[in-house]
């Protein structure tokens, strides 16, 4: 069935209550007749407007405390017949049944209350929702003929579709919506397969044994990491810490497939500073990093870390862009993007004058690095997942092992330097002096490779600086590259057979060296 399809009769039985008496009050000004169930109706009734009980339409009343109440045949019958089929349509004329055109359905609050500490198991298994799904299913199945919505937020959309086609609804709206519903039952029934398949409870099932991610389609993009790729974009339904797909473009075009990657990397790194931090990104990983009394004085250190590599980066802030800090912004070269949790009226006035350049506001940058969560990667055929990096390093859990033990300066520099590492790919190395890195080299497969980057992109700026490796030295090699540029503190995670040697090179440097007794791998 194509075209436009025009609402009679709605059904509304909604948990969350959010915006019901308004769209019952749209659909009524436009004589849609209205069934409903329990709260819902009273809402609707209290609200002054005519709605008629689910146990008049179907002549049956609501059985065992509510359990049974729109698993009917009037109900389904009414939600599945094809309007194109004349067959359907004898069958619901003969058994006296009528049409229902619309459903506005959300499901019992399952994943709230197994949220809920103090929740019982006879409560939470109350509040698996059963004739919701059935309808919501019965209906997207039917999207031919039937609207189904399920968010509170679409009902503006719904009634604006209607008043903008005499009362129906267009067949892409309500395709759009059955997705939407279909989306909404994959994911409840996945949480609640969750509880029944932990031992208890209280269980965190961090991996269970069956994975169903859901993601909602969010947008297109203009095209992937090349032009010749298609792509697009995907919001997680079940995520909720803090994330770039809730941030509000202030400023610019829209964002590519590379730049979310990048934003991606950036956030990572914002969250896990709580001291005004600034960090210049580029293809996830930083080129600069630091951290200053200002959110000014933190970018300035960073950008100057790596000039050169900033063209075409991403920076990130983790406070308010001020009118000091805008003003370094706005004379850097070419910036693909600026992420911050808000920017002054001043510094977005300011900002804002180069308009390729994209501004990014994320308030949840100030909640800080969320714990508890699972990061996942997807290979061809699978999906790989594991638990994020929340190691935090213990400075008197560090073991000294050289003859000299760093200053107190040396050591805060390289708590700052084991800090950035962990957000460098590997092979990674980082040289900071005070709380700003001066080089950094990553992603090589070869240790030294990235010492001799790091070195190289320092210059002069290694003589008195510090180093972090994000694994061992193998080999004395790597840690002579720092010394001899001039390095006069290491942190590694030590634990290999050539720590020995690696220890001798820095005693004779007069270097300080200490081990972490962890690594901080990033692939």
């Amino acid at each position: 069935m194509n075209g436009e399809v025009k609402i009679k009769r709605a059904l509304i039985s909604v948990s969350d209550k959010t915006g019901i008496e308004k769209l019952a009050q749209g659909l009524a000004d436009m004589d849609v007749e209205i069934l409903s169930t329990g709260g819902t109706l009273k809402t609707i009734k209290d609200a002054g407007l005519h709605a008629i009980s689910v146990s008049t339409f179907t002549g049956s009343p609501e059985i065992l405390d509510g359990r049974v109440k729109t698993l009917h045949p009037k109900i389904h019958a009414g939600l599945l017949a094809r309007r194109d089929n004349q067959s359907d349509l004898e069958t619901i004329n003969e058994a006296d049944y009528r049409l229902i055109d619309l459903v506005v359905v959300n499901l019992y609050p399952f994943e709230q209350t197994i949220a809920r500490s103090d929740a019982t198991d006879a409560e939470i298994i109350e509040n698996i929702d059963i004739g919701g799904p059935s309808m919501l299913r019965s209906a997207s199945k039917n999207y031919a003929s039937v609207t189904v919505v399920v968010d509170p937020s679409d009902y503006k959309q719904l009634l604006k579709e209607m008043e903008a086609n005499d009362g129906a609804t267009s067949l892409e709206f309500r395709r759009q919506c059955a997705a939407k519903a279909f989306a909404l039952t994959s994911r409840y029934d996945t949480s609640i397969a969750r509880y029944f398949a932990a031992a208890t409870k209280e269980e965190t099932e961090m991996f269970p044994p069956t994975l169903k991610p859901s993601f909602t389609f969010r947008s297109g993009l203009r095209y992937g990491e090349n032009p010749h790729q298609s792509a697009a974009l995907y919001i997680a339904d079940e995520y909720k810490g803090p994330t770039l797909l809730d941030g509000q473009i202030l400023s610019g075009k829209e964002l590519s497939y590379n730049n979310y990657g990048d934003l991606d990397s950036c956030l990572d790194m914002l969250l896990d500073f709580k001291e005004p931090f600034a960090c210049v990104v580029k293809h996830a990983n930083p080129c600069g990093a630091a951290v200053g009394e200002t959110i000014a004085q933190a970018y300035k250190d960073a950008y100057d870390s790596d000039p050169l590599s900033a063209f075409g980066s991403i920076i990130g802030l983790n406070r308010e862009v001020d009118i000091d800090c805008a003003k370094l912004l706005h004379e850097t070269p070419f910036v693909e993007c600026m992420i911050a949790p808000s920017f002054t009226k001043e510094a977005f006035k300011l900002l804002k004058r180069k308009k390729a350049r994209r501004l990014l506001a994320l308030p949840q940058i100030a909640e800080g690095f969320p714990t508890g969560y699972v990061v996942s990667k997807y290979i061809r055929g699978g999906l790989l997942l594991q638990a994020q990096d929340e190691l935090e390093t213990n400075p008197d859990e560090l073991k000294v092992v050289t003859k000299r033990e760093p200053t107190p300066e040396e050591l805060k520099s390289l708590l700052f330097a084991w800090k950035v590492v962990k957000h460098t790919k590997s092979n990674a190395i980082v040289l900071a002096k005070g709380n700003a890195t001066v080089g950094i080299g990553m992603g090589q497969t070869s240790r030294v490779d990235s010492g001799f980057m790091a070195v190289k992109r320092a210059g002069g700026r290694a003589k008195g600086a510090v180093m972090a490796s994000d694994a061992f030295y193998p080999m004395p090699d790597g840690v002579e590259v720092g010394t001899d540029a001039g390095v006069t503190a290491i942190i590694q995670p030590g634990g290999s057979k050539g720590d020995d040697a690696a220890i001798e090179v820095a005693n004779k440097a007069g270097a300080a060296m200490v081990f972490t007794g962890h690594r901080h791998f990033k692939h």
